[in-house]
């Protein structure tokens, strides 16, 4: 029998009951499973019910509207159906979505918290021939200098067809005569001119290398034109771009890309390291339709042949998978919050639910401006835009899909109670405004630095908000999220995805981190030092991109310790430290087992401060395994007592 299970709602979802059968893929019925419903458009209480002997579940009438379905099973993967519109006389069968069985190497029971797919928890990718061109700083990359990109598109939705130009300024570094742009095979490249004359190319995989009749010069500025056109390919668990319509049948046009890149959609210099100072996007679609894109909305122009132009400005570096573009029927609402513009962009129908659950934005903004300083993009505001997936950290224009509810997806994300006092993706992804927007990993490889610095800030959000003590109880309930069984920083120049440790395992480093440093008082003397450390690393590295070396220089720097072997154990291991502890009458012998030769982290344990090596050492304190114990609560560690 396969280790897949297939939840079939065959339900017919009309006025006298929901129901719906549970089985795996040999047909075979599974019984106890808990399946719960829950609107996703109107405000109730989800409604649970187990299925029977025979795998079979009934729910009561429902009003009309759209709901969620989750299913949990004993031994299988949770999984939910989105998007089940119920309606007053008909019946609707959803087509069947497959849970995986926990036993299956590779299958994940905690899915990462901003949806990206992710390598399997014990192996890492081989890298293709399109990795290998994408993931290094190719010569025709390192050659030149991104100064801006003006991309100028038209969507036509009934045909999902995109067509265009990207303006692209440059900056030659070296002398070359040609340089790499990026854009799928699927999308045609029209033509690419210099001024009006048109250069020769050729393409291997996603690379467009451009050739240049005469020598590019050093230090001199240019511009090309990249004219290109196609239908683009859905691919990764948010399609890189989509053409889908919303539950009323409009059309909905969405973009999320980081995991394809961006030159799924459109060509660019597909890669972290480089980014152009400032950006216009300008955006044609048909009447009826608005284009929110990133940046200053500037105008929008009738061009007088049933589509319109809308036109946004960047007055900021930007990564090109932050680019994006959300057409809709959408309804804007605004504010502000101390002179920071918050724009808000939802369909029609879900207007006053946004009002209510968008207003936790102003409070978000106040606890990352506490600890990091000011909203990095304040010239270009703030926006937060309805999309039909989870949501998405595009640079000034955050995606949300949360079904305008706390916790994340209908659920409590960390299980201790505290997510559901907030919305997750509100506060996850707007966090990302300062680390993956403003600070950048200059390559994939190192993207902890957005997704372990973002978790710790829902900790640091957590912690402003609620306390210190419910910091504590969010941080490490993020331990049952990690795996181990991978280094969170893989190879780089592969365009290699870490492991979803970076989110979790990065988290939980940062608060070690703050507890090595902060229970050594010749480091640092309270937690207002810790905080002053972030912010003043936030501040050093703010529209810059960088490297994990720069991370731990800087840290190394500034409290003057050599902090690399207690990077590299977190980082560029799979396993933590291990804390060995040995007992006999009046004595503690401790020392650590690392992967790290120079590993010396000292604890603190019991109000004294050990300070382990790889060597035996004894303690006559009376500490007890209690006593050490309880360090696990400010130190991800394992122990291991004789």
């Amino acid at each position: 029998m396969s280790l897949l299970a297939t939840l079939l709602l065959t339900g017919l979802f009309q006025s006298t009951a929901i129901t719906g059968t549970v089985t795996d893929s040999a047909t075979a019925v599974i019984p106890g499973a808990r399946v719960t419903l829950a609107p996703s458009d109107h405000p109730a209480a989800p409604i649970t019910v187990t299925t029977a002997q025979d795998g079979a579940f009934t729910f009561p009438a429902q009003k009309p509207g759209i709901y969620t379905a989750c299913v949990e099973a004993q031994t299988f993967l949770r999984d939910c159906v989105e998007n089940i519109v119920i309606t007053a006389s008909s019946g609707r069968a959803l087509p069947p979505i497959e849970l995986k069985h926990l036993g299956v190497p590779g299958n994940d029971p905690s899915p990462a918290n901003t949806g990206r797919p992710t390598p399997l928890p014990d192996t890492q990718k081989a890298p293709t021939p399109d990795d290998l061109l994408r993931g290094p700083n190719t010569p025709g990359r390192a050659n030149n200098d991104l100064l801006y990109y003006h991309l100028d598109v038209r969507v036509d939705p009934e045909k999902k067809y995109i067509s265009g130009k990207n303006t692209i300024r440059f900056k030659m570094l070296t002398d070359a005569d040609r340089i790499q742009i990026d854009l799928v095979q699927a999308l045609a490249v029209d033509k690419i001119l210099l001024e009006n004359t048109p250069l020769k190319y050729t393409r291997e995989e996603r690379a467009v290398s451009i050739e240049f009749p005469k020598k590019l010069r050093k230090n001199k500025t240019y511009s090309i034109d990249f004219f290109y056109s196609g239908h683009p390919v859905e691919g990764g668990r948010f399609g890189g771009i989509t053409f889908k319509t919303d539950p009323a049948g409009r059309p909905w046009i969405n973009t999320a890309c980081e995991e394809e890149g961006a030159s799924v959609w459109w060509p660019n210099k597909d890669q972290w390291r480089d980014e152009p100072e400032s950006m216009d996007i300008s955006v044609a679609v048909p009447n009826g339709l608005t284009d929110v894109s990133n940046g200053r909305f500037i105008s929008k122009d009738d061009l007088h042949d049933g589509y319109t132009r809308w036109n946004y400005h960047v007055s900021y570096p930007i990564n090109n998978y932050d680019v994006s573009l959300n057409i809709g029927t959408y309804t804007h609402f605004a504010d502000t919050h101390k002179g920071l513009s918050l724009d808000y962009y939802v369909l029609p129908e879900d207007l006053e639910k946004a009002k209510l659950q968008f207003a936790q934005v102003p409070a978000m903004l106040d606890a990352y401006e506490h600890f990091f300083g000011e909203y990095p993009f304040p010239r270009d505001g703030y926006k937060l835009i309805q999309a039909p997936y989870s949501g998405m950290e595009h640079q000034t224009a955050v995606t949300y899909g949360n079904h305008f509810a706390n916790g994340y997806l209908n659920r409590d994300w960390t299980g201790v109670g505290i997510n559901l006092r907030f919305d997750f993706i509100i506060i996850h992804e707007s966090g990302h405004e300062w680390f993956g927007n403003a600070v950048t990993a200059a390559d994939r490889a190192d993207m902890w630095i957005h997704e372990g610095f973002t978790t710790y800030l829902e900790c640091l959000y957590v912690e402003y908000m609620w306390g210190h003590a419910d910091e504590v109880t969010y941080v490490n309930a993020l331990k049952k999220k990690v795996h181990n069984k991978l280094p969170i920083i893989p190879p780089r120049n592969t365009n290699a995805e870490p492991p979803q440790d970076m989110y979790f395992k990065g988290a939980l480093f940062l608060n070690t981190l703050r507890s090595v440093l902060h229970d050594n008082k010749d480091i640092l003397h309270d937690d207002k030092e810790w905080f002053a450390l972030l912010h003043d690393f936030f501040q050093t590295y703010k529209y810059k991109t960088l490297m994990t070396e720069d991370v731990v220089k800087f840290f190394d720097d500034r409290t003057s310790q050599d902090l690399a072997p207690i990077f590299n154990q977190y980082l560029r291991h799979k396993e933590i430290p291990v804390l060995e502890l040995k007992f006999t009458p009046g004595t503690v012998q401790y020392r650590w087992t690392t992967d790290e030769t120079n590993f010396a982290m000292p604890i603190q344990v019991a109000n004294r401060t050990l300070t382990p090596t790889h060597r035996w050492q004894n303690t006559t304190s009376p500490l007890t395994q209690a006593d050490f114990e309880a360090i696990q609560q400010s130190y991800y560690i394992d122990l291991k007592i004789e």
